[in-house]
């Protein structure tokens, strides 16, 4: 999750959890690397049944977004607040682009510049939500996670979009029923909530609401797999699957400690030795941010007060509220466990660094 000022500007919040988590694990294989990025060509595209795709909010998760759809035979409009916003978001595509073809293309410079030269020609950008949908087969919402922002912007292109056009939204904490509400054809609304970094990523959280109908829910499920994701269906509740898992998970881990019941080390421990996880809870909440954490879990709780897995921890709030966010700070529970272990910061592959404050 990502969340963004107004229509894509990172303003502070991010998570991740399943992205970093899995990279350490997955992404090794030079096979694996190979048939990956093979699978992104354009030319073996064909009879894409949502060939107009509109992004709006051009941050990391919409850049991604963007990218991967034109990668593989898309048309693709990126949609921000302004030009020098949308020339980041390009620069940063561009970027990406380049990695992309060193791998695919790794002797063959002429195929390399080609095929970055022919992803582009499928991007284009505008400051204009309503003029972006006007063609748009497909439309993807990768903004600030705030119901009230989305729905200003949901009503703006209900009103401009054909009535053909699906709606989705990227969002990982908020309803997608409740988001769908303000427009006409919440028949034609899903969600399609993606992992970064999206051009790496292999799945892709299919959202269907009581009102999504089949015909929707089919072309999002393909539209998934045109993008090279592996697909799965979830019902709209908060989290869907991997962060509804792995947030309460950390959140509990931390009540265990509150409570006396092991150390931060060993829950760690016992979770990597007996269960199998690539890094403990206390590890990860240090990975994705104590402030992520606890704005997720206290979004969840406004909404369902009821659940107790929701419930954010006292310990939790008061590191947050001393600024010991994790990895971003150098201090968080890696600080309060009876080993230090702030030389797992230092060791960590970049990959698995969270992004800078200015980025997160």
């Amino acid at each position: 999750m990502e969340v963004f000022d107004d229509f894509g500007r990172p303003c502070g919040k991010r998570f991740s959890v399943y992205v970093n988590c899995r990279q350490k694990f997955v992404q090794k294989s030079v096979v694996d690397r190979f048939r990956f990025y093979r699978s992104f060509s354009s030319s073996s595209v064909m009879n894409l049944a949502l060939k107009n795709v509109t992004v709006v909010g051009s941050g990391l998760m919409g850049s991604g977004i963007a990218q991967v759809a034109a990668q593989t035979g898309h048309n693709v409009t990126l949609v921000d607040v302004s030009e020098p916003i949308l020339e980041k978001a390009h620069s940063r595509i561009q970027k990406s682009l380049e990695r992309v073809a060193k791998k695919k293309f790794s002797d063959n410079a002429q195929e390399s510049e080609k095929f970055i030269k022919e992803t582009l020609q499928k991007l284009k950008t505008t400051t204009s939500p309503s003029d972006s949908v006007k063609e748009a087969d497909i439309v993807i919402e990768a903004i600030v996670e705030n119901m009230k922002v989305k729905h200003e912007l949901f009503k703006t292109l209900d009103k401009a979009a054909p009535k053909s056009t699906i709606f989705s939204s990227n969002t990982s904490s908020l309803s997608i029923t409740e988001i769908a509400s303000v427009t006409q054809r919440k028949d034609r609304f899903g969600g399609l909530h993606f992992f970064n970094p999206v051009p790496v990523m292999k799945l892709l959280e299919v959202i269907r609401t009581e009102e999504t109908s089949d015909d929707t829910y089919n072309k999002l499920m393909n539209f998934g797999k045109e993008l090279g994701k592996t697909t799965i269906t979830c019902k709209d509740t908060p989290g869907f699957v991997v962060n509804r898992l792995l947030v309460p998970y950390m959140g509990e881990a931390v009540r265990m400690l509150e409570r006396g019941d092991a150390t931060a080390r060993d829950i760690d421990t016992a979770m990597k030795l007996g269960a199998g996880y690539p890094m403990g809870p206390f590890e990860l909440l240090d990975y994705v941010g104590l402030d992520t954490t606890l704005f997720i879990l206290e979004g969840w709780h406004e909404k369902y007060p009821e659940n107790p897995l929701f419930q954010p921890s006292e310990m939790l709030k008061k590191l947050v509220s001393e600024g010991k966010l994790g990895m971003k700070t150098g201090e968080g529970m890696a600080a309060i466990s009876p080993v230090p272990r702030q030389h797992a910061y230092r060791d960590m592959p970049k990959t698995f660094a969270p992004l800078p404050a200015t980025e997160i």
